[in-house]
């Protein structure tokens, strides 16, 4: 049996209709080599559950799982509509051309796999993204995006030549890992306001971040100003 087949996946969060669960960075999304994310879930809760977002494969953090149909459905609409708030956490050993502020562009496959961002804004991924220097020559990013394209906030950060830490797709610095963390979910379900946030548990300069005085301002993501 493979490696990622005894993978015990971390259950934040369990509801009649979903659960939150976490996805390991390395771990593929759906099955390829062994078992993918959806899959191990699957036989750790012995039941059948519905992706209703994905995040890319060197990408750790907070994924939904639908539990049934309808609320399959009906987290496809919420994901539509954009009325979920994802936040991500990111680090760069790069010197991003700004620190704070929106990034906008159409997309277009680049080489093998990758995407870039283009000036024109027909269809434009959006994201929004604040920064601090939590130590010299490293800077951590907590981003927002406003629109749901792959590999988005890889690109978005590349494109302000500040390459996510391990990202070797898009000329990041190599490190033990990618350094891209879905941290937090706020949506509204059913009336009740629900609220996630998973601190990266793997990763020496996350580590580090989360030790940073300034960390402090982004254990509520959803109230800075977005």
């Amino acid at each position: 049996m493979s490696e990622q087949a005894n993978t015990l996946l971390k259950i934040v969060f369990t509801h009649n209709d979903f659960y939150i669960v976490e996805k390991p960075a390395g771990l593929s999304f759906h099955s390829e080599d062994g078992p993918g994310f959806v899959v191990l879930a699957e036989l750790q809760l012995s039941q059948k559950l519905y992706a209703v977002h994905r995040l890319d494969k060197v990408t750790s953090g907070l994924i939904i799982l639908a539990r049934n149909k309808d609320a399959a459905a009906c987290f496809t609409a919420l994901f539509t509509e954009h009325a979920i708030s994802k936040f991500y956490l990111a680090i760069s050993d790069a010197k991003p051309k700004k620190k704070q502020g929106w990034i906008k562009g159409d997309m277009a496959k680049s080489r093998r796999g990758s995407f870039k961002l283009l000036t024109t804004k027909l269809n434009p991924a959006i994201t929004r993204f604040y920064s601090v220097s939590y130590k010299t020559g490293f800077r951590a990013y907590i981003l927002k995006p406003y629109s749901g394209k792959t590999h988005q906030l890889r690109v978005a950060l590349k494109s302000i030549g500040s390459a996510i830490l391990g990202d070797a797709m898009y000329a990041g610095t190599p490190s033990n890992r990618t350094y891209l963390h879905a941290y937090a979910l706020s949506f509204l379900w059913q009336g009740e306001h629900m609220q996630f946030t998973l601190l990266p548990e793997h990763g020496d300069e996350y580590i580090a971040l989360i030790k940073h005085q300034d960390f402090q301002a982004w254990q509520s993501p959803w109230q800075l100003d977005w």
